[in-house]
């Protein structure tokens, strides 16, 4: 390698102190001397555009697949399932999962659930509307990500509690306690293994027109998915598909709540509620990094890089960079460059459309409904790094008329 320049000087973050925040004044002036930074677990990158080259740079690959053993955990059910990700998977072995999982996730399919999302989110707002305030994640975030997950399963919606507790469990290994939580996340681990297990069952006794039956179509063709590779998929979906949705709303309304013109703009143009989705998570997204692994040594932009180094690409930082979008601002109505919040390159969230599709009906309706919001005291949120969000968001506001 000829790179010319050092680490040395770069400014240092210790990103697994809980009390660390990547959306600091720190970080945001770390990017305006450099477009790097060091981190107790690699780099950090900070400006959209290295971000953006380096999401598809052909000497990294996925870097997620490591995060358990930074941490401490090398072996176990949770190392297990974590390996088995189709997001962690490379080359030929994930072009063939997303492969035989794609048509399970297909726009038509998602697109004729809309109408139930819009109801669902109206039952669930006419359950507090009228009093003026809400825990927001209890009454709203979490029972309406849990139930869209219930909704595409085609499982009762009764049942959404199970994917909600064990979901919200297993969604600690996204944070930098993995180690400490371990035990509980294994114990929910296995409890959603059953679940699916008894899903996937039931589906090869009795097809329907849903996501599970498709994904069971998928191990049945000739190039299928094995019995271990449904299931895991199967989980991912219900984990990911609620852990991410259930943040991203509460991050949502922290935004709009520092923006209340913009709230009221999405109140009055409902047909926002798209762009809404984008604007938050360029600004404001639940997975703060995407993960990269360099595969062997290489230099990028005068930078030695060795092999085996973790590259953060900070998402928040890269989406918020004044030398792409100007100063700080916030506009559900602006025309943006593409945010980083659904990763990027190859292993693009293979549910985007989904989170996209449910949050898009969701926070025009909650705009309509719930004038002037604010957010009371008693909120808790989980660390500002990795994955995070509110586990407690008490908001009062105006209800509508």
């Amino acid at each position: 390698m000829t790179g010319t320049a050092t680490t040395d000087a770069a400014p240092y973050f210790d990103v697994a102190d809980p009390g660390f925040s990547i959306t600091s004044a720190a970080v945001h002036e770390a990017r305006e001397s450099g477009w790097y930074a060091r981190t107790n677990y690699g780099l950090a990158i900070l400006r959209y555009d290295e971000v953006s080259r380096l999401l598809k740079h052909p000497r990294l690959r996925q870097g997620s697949v490591a995060w358990p053993a930074h941490n401490g955990v090398t072996e176990g059910p949770f190392a297990d399932w974590w390996a088995s990700w189709v997001l962690n998977k490379e080359g030929e072995e994930h072009h063939r999962l997303r492969r035989l999982m794609n048509p399970a996730f297909s726009p038509k399919l998602i697109g004729s659930l809309v109408p139930r999302f819009q109801a669902l989110a109206t039952e669930l707002i006419d359950g507090f509307a009228e009093a003026g305030r809400c825990e927001f994640v209890s009454e709203f975030a979490e029972p309406y990500a849990a139930r869209v997950i219930a909704i595409m399963l085609g499982i009762p919606e009764s049942e959404w509690q199970v994917i909600a507790r064990e979901s919200t469990t297993i969604g600690l290994a996204m944070g930098v306690t993995i180690r400490e939580d371990l035990g509980r996340i294994e114990e929910a681990l296995a409890s959603l293994y059953a679940y699916a297990d008894e899903l996937i069952a039931d589906r090869r006794r009795h097809e329907r027109d849903d996501f599970v039956t498709r994904l069971v179509r998928a191990s049945r063709d000739t190039d299928r998915l094995s019995d271990t590779e449904l299931r895991d998929g199967l989980l991912l979906l219900i984990f990911g598909g609620f852990d991410t949705t259930r943040n991203q709303l509460g991050l949502a309304l922290q935004s709009f709540v520092r923006h209340p013109g913009q709230w009221r703009l999405l109140a009055e143009r409902p047909e926002l509620g798209g762009k809404a989705v984008e604007e938050v998570m360029r600004v404001n997204p639940t997975v703060r990094w995407v993960t990269r692994e360099a595969v062997e040594d290489f230099t990028f932009q005068g930078l030695d890089i060795e092999a085996g180094t973790t590259v953060h690409l900070w998402s928040e930082s890269a989406g918020t960079d004044p030398r792409v979008f100007g100063e700080r601002s916030f506009d559900i109505t602006a025309e943006r460059k593409p945010h980083f919040g659904f990763g990027g390159g190859a292993h693009h969230c293979l549910g985007h459309f989904v989170a996209r599709s449910d949050m898009s009906e969701a926070l025009p309706l909650l705009a309509r409904r719930l004038r002037d919001p604010r957010i009371g005291e008693g909120s808790e949120w989980l660390p500002d790094s990795g994955n995070t969000g509110p586990v407690r968001l008490p908001l009062t506001f105006t209800p509508a008329s």
